[in-house]
């Protein structure tokens, strides 16, 4: 039997052009400590700063993820977004080389969404087809149009003396029980066939609060336009830091869009406590009432 070089090299070739390999190159490390919500890695060599991670999921299945905060010489510092009861010492944790994402879409109005965008409201899973991450670069003062169109809040005092435009920051300040929230939900339910997208955040307040304001929300029938993101006081501080941005997400999908949104923040200075309690966790050095330096640029 006489072999012939050329079929041989023409069969390898063939062979080797059918194979399927596929690989998944992933950097992967391993938890040292655990301890509320704080979780320590070592391995993750790789990691970026505000890259998602992806821990082990939990008994039922669900899938947890973290974020890495702190980059250190030989170990990672990350929060772990959601329960954390059952990371232990020595799990494996993996890069996903993302961004931390949310749905968004118009799917989401009418819905309750915790900071993670995952229903709470127990009506179902939300279709969303889209995600955004939450880190994006702003627009820069040339991109912006000039505020020439106001937002109608519905109150006369605000509406005449101080209007708030379309593209502006207000800052609602007060004492406890002086109207604050009640101001900020009625000029939600003002917007009422204004063609406006509105997005409540609620940060740190109690369960039962959050309830009323989405009741009230809904007997003005304003839920037909608006998404109320909720954290919590009784969720974790990381949660309660990351909802702020969810909630901005959400706002800015319709905002790319040439579509107007409202977003209200209830309230930003206990995310700024939440943010405080990540910040001592990691051990980062503290400042003036043990707030963190870059606490301002929130």
């Amino acid at each position: 039997m006489q072999l012939n070089p050329a079929e041989i090299s023409e069969l390898i070739k063939s062979r080797i052009e059918g194979l399927g390999v596929s690989s998944d190159v992933r950097n992967q490390g391993t938890v040292v400590s655990v301890s509320d919500g704080i979780v320590r890695i070592h391995g993750l060599s790789d990691v970026m700063q505000g890259e998602m991670l992806e821990f082990p999921a939990a008994a039922d299945g669900t899938q947890t993820f973290g974020l890495a905060l702190n980059l250190e010489r030989d170990s990672v510092g990350a929060v772990v977004l959601g329960a954390y009861e059952h990371i232990s010492e020595g799990d494996t944790v993996k890069c996903t080389g993302r961004i931390l994402e949310v749905p968004v879409g118009p799917e989401l109005i009418g819905r309750v969404v915790n900071a993670l965008g995952q229903p709470i409201d127990g009506k179902g899973p939300i279709n969303a087809k889209m995600t955004d991450v939450i880190e994006k670069v702003a627009p820069g003062v040339i991109a912006r149009k000039s505020v020439d169109q106001p937002v109608q809040t519905g109150l006369k005092a605000i509406d005449t003396m101080v209007p708030i435009g379309r593209g502006q920051r207000e800052l609602i300040i007060g004492d406890r029980q002086t109207g604050k929230t009640a101001v900020a939900i009625d000029a939600i339910i003002n917007q009422k066939g204004q063609n406006m997208t509105c997005v409540y955040v609620a940060i740190g307040q109690k369960a039962s609060s959050i309830k009323n304001v989405v009741r009230a929300l809904e007997a003005a029938g304003a839920m037909e336009y608006t998404i109320v993101v909720a954290a919590s006081a009784s969720e974790s501080a990381a949660m309660q830091y990351v909802s702020a941005y969810s909630g901005c997400t959400m706002g800015e999908y319709f905002r790319d869009r040439g579509q107007d949104a409202l977003i209200v923040y209830d309230d930003l200075s206990k995310q700024a406590v939440a943010y405080r309690q990540v910040s001592l966790l990691l051990r980062r050095p503290p400042g003036r009432e043990a707030f963190p330096g870059d606490v301002f640029y929130l």
